[in-house]
């Protein structure tokens, strides 16, 4: 890779560190490379779960402006935008839960990125933001209706608001907002409490959200309920069904 993502794995916690300064913006190289990082995290046994941050005071400021390809050429904006939700895509897609540890302003497709991760932590100087308005675009509509209610969402969408991290907090949007210095460790806590579980069950436990997000609940409780067949066959769920009646703690083999 060519540098703009880094990965730390230990303990079973991936932490992937986005580095392109000054602000993160998404080209096609970074999106590339984002993109060949959380497929592969489904592939590795030594990941449970995986953080995603950026370096220094900024999580992602969205798309970069100097890379926009030109609407005359046949094809070339399709296909941008293909790569652009691919990136969004390999994250919410990654068979591991994925934590968003935003250090900073998460704007545009910065936004994207936090709306495709399992659970957001902020620290206090974050904002979220979809100023495409602003800047002659119009996306990112599904991703902030996948975090805000309607109101919210279309107030945010029309004016380019951007919501700081105290205000997600209060209203439930994000489960925590801390000291800068205190994100990566928070983050780190839930992340081994996730990484602590089976990681058969983890796996079944996302699919199970990814998929029933888009059901009717009559649907998706009966999905869950074959999901259930299926991971009550596995060791790690005999296992846990042994450690709940030993009172002990559970010894996951990971099948």
């Amino acid at each position: 890779m060519a540098g703009n993502i880094r990965l730390q794995v230990q303990d079973y916690v991936a932490l992937v560190i986005m580095d392109r300064p000054p602000v993160n913006a998404q080209n096609s190289e970074f999106r590339q490379e984002l993109i060949q990082t959380f497929d592969s995290l489904t592939d590795r046994d030594d990941v449970r779960v995986a953080i995603l941050t950026g370096t220094g005071k900024m999580f992602s400021a969205g798309a970069d402006m100097r890379e926009r390809p030109n609407p005359d050429s046949p094809g070339e904006y399709w296909h941008f935008n293909r790569m652009a939700r691919e990136c969004f895509n390999a994250i919410h897609e990654c068979a591991k839960p994925v934590i968003a540890a935003v250090n900073g302003p998460a704007l545009g497709a910065g936004l994207g990125l936090v709306a495709a991760c399992d659970i957001t932590l902020c620290s206090d100087n974050a904002v979220l933001g979809m100023p495409e308005i602003d800047v002659g675009l119009a996306g990112g509509a599904a991703m902030l209706q996948t975090l805000f209610g309607r109101s919210r969402a279309r107030r945010m969408f029309y004016t380019g608001w951007r919501v700081p991290a105290e205000e997600l907090y209060r209203t439930g949007v994000v489960e925590c907002c801390v000291a800068l210095d205190q994100l990566l460790p928070e983050a780190m806590k839930l992340a081994e409490e996730i990484a602590g579980k089976s990681p058969v069950g983890i796996r079944y436990a996302k699919q199970s959200m990814n998929t029933t997000m888009h059901m009717p609940p009559r649907d998706g409780y009966r999905f869950e309920q074959g999901i259930t067949v299926m991971l009550s066959k596995t060791e790690d769920a005999q296992e846990a069904r042994r450690a709940f009646l030993e009172k002990r703690r559970p010894v996951f083999k990971g099948r």
